[in-house]
């Protein structure tokens, strides 16, 4: 659904202030319930916010991704939210209609210089800064230790097709049915995953003159290799259903060799008390393709915004700089690395989650951004539809995508 659609439907009502009576300002704060920080992380940076700023009350509500731009934008109708999330895909929406606060007045030098310059690109649009980086992010690939030195190999694959490689080696030594687990439901989670092998293949969304392009070269390869994994028996099946919490809960119990997903999962999939795999997980950039690239990445970042009609802009300004300051973000850096580029030889950050800053290093420098355009919510949904159709084998991918990107051109 796009904003015009959604802001012409029935205004959802304002949101309750629970707050504290004594509070001057109560903040209203839209946060996404799934990678990334925590929810437990979320609410003790807003405990320390609060406890450093008496006077501001914050209500954090958490939603999962998939209602989370719908949430912004039925809010604008009621005056619902004063600090919002958002996607690096969906700014060039927002400022088509001015939902959210232009702040770049608001970022001084020091700032701009101290935060790699990848994350800047989650908030910019058109020139100005439409909020602060908070999580940047991209999908690695996780292994099992254990499953690749008993199939026989030392390091995890450089290559998409050394994974299937290797997967499939796994497969036939009867160590694990379905080697490989990813998040493929109809959803914004499967458009990540295929950017990701897409960009390791070579592809491009859009050709030079903002034209789909995703239905030849790389981006045909790339739909073209996850239909070939279901079709082999490595790919689990289920994976046509799951999101990246599946993912993680599959992998985690020791049914997969090796999971595509965001870096929060580095840390989970190593406690003891999260995993059956603890100490046995490794992570790496996910593959590139020979002759083509090293390493492939999608940008999965996100920002903090402040909502046009909020009447608490200071204070939610306040409320921004805080959570994405140096200082919290690196306390709170085992789910979600910092976006400022210091926090990378900080050893307070790096202790412990070695392996995963190194990667980190890898694949923030190559995230392919998915289109910048104000109607991607609906070709993301053409698209989406068109991968699903290509894995459940009613279509060939050749005819999923060149249909996909018939009706793409068609809303340009």
């Amino acid at each position: 659904m796009n904003i015009k659609n959604l802001m012409t439907g029935a205004a959802i009502g304002v949101l309750a202030a629970s707050g504290a009576a004594h509070a001057d300002v109560t903040l209203n704060a839209l946060f996404m319930a799934q990678a990334a920080y925590s929810e437990d992380d979320i609410r003790n940076m807003t405990a320390e916010f609060e406890a450093a700023n008496p006077g501001i009350k914050v209500n954090a509500e958490l939603v999962p991704y998939e209602a989370l731009h719908d949430k912004i934008v039925l809010s604008q109708s009621a005056n619902g939210y004063d600090v919002v999330l958002y996607d690096v895909i969906w700014p060039a929406e927002f400022a088509q209609y001015q939902l959210l606060e232009d702040v770049s007045a608001r970022i001084d030098d020091k700032t701009r210089a101290g935060i790699l310059d990848g994350a800047w690109t989650t908030v910019k649009y058109d020139g100005a800064f439409y909020g602060m980086p908070w999580i940047a992010d991209t999908k690695f690939l996780f292994y099992n230790k254990d499953m690749l030195k008993a199939a026989g190999f030392d390091n995890p694959p450089a290559t998409w097709e050394e994974l299937r490689a290797q997967a499939a080696a796994i497969k036939e030594k009867g160590i694990v049915e379905h080697p490989l687990v990813w998040s493929w439901s109809q959803s914004e989670a499967a458009i990540c995953d295929y950017t990701t092998i897409l960009s390791g293949m070579g592809g491009e969304f859009l050709d030079a003159d903002g034209k789909p392009a995703f239905n030849t070269g790389g981006g045909l390869k790339a739909l073209e290799y996850m239909v070939g994994t279901l079709d082999d028996g490595l790919t689990n099946p289920n994976s046509r259903e799951y999101l990246e919490e599946d993912v993680r809960r599959v992998f985690s119990s020791g049914q997969a060799a090796f999971a595509l997903n965001w870096g929060y999962m580095y840390n989970l999939a190593n406690d003891p008390a999260e995993s059956q795999v603890a100490g046995k997980v490794g992570i790496a950039p996910a593959p590139g393709a020979e002759g083509v690239s090293k390493a492939s990445a999608v940008n999965g970042s996100m920002g903090l915004g402040i909502p046009t009609k909020s009447a608490n802009k200071e204070e939610a300004w306040k409320y921004i700089e805080f959570l994405t300051s140096q200082k919290v973000q690196d306390k709170f850096a085992k789910l979600s690395l910092p976006v400022w580029e210091a926090s990378y030889s900080n050893p307070d950050v790096i202790k412990g989650q070695e392996p995963f800053v190194e990667a980190a290093k890898t694949s923030l420098a190559v995230m392919a951004p998915r289109p910048t355009m104000a109607s991607y919510q609906e070709a993301s949904s053409v698209l989406q539809e068109a991968l699903q159709n290509a894995m459940l084998g009613s279509v060939t991918p050749a005819d999923a995508l060149n249909n996909a990107a018939e009706a793409i051109s068609d809303m340009q």
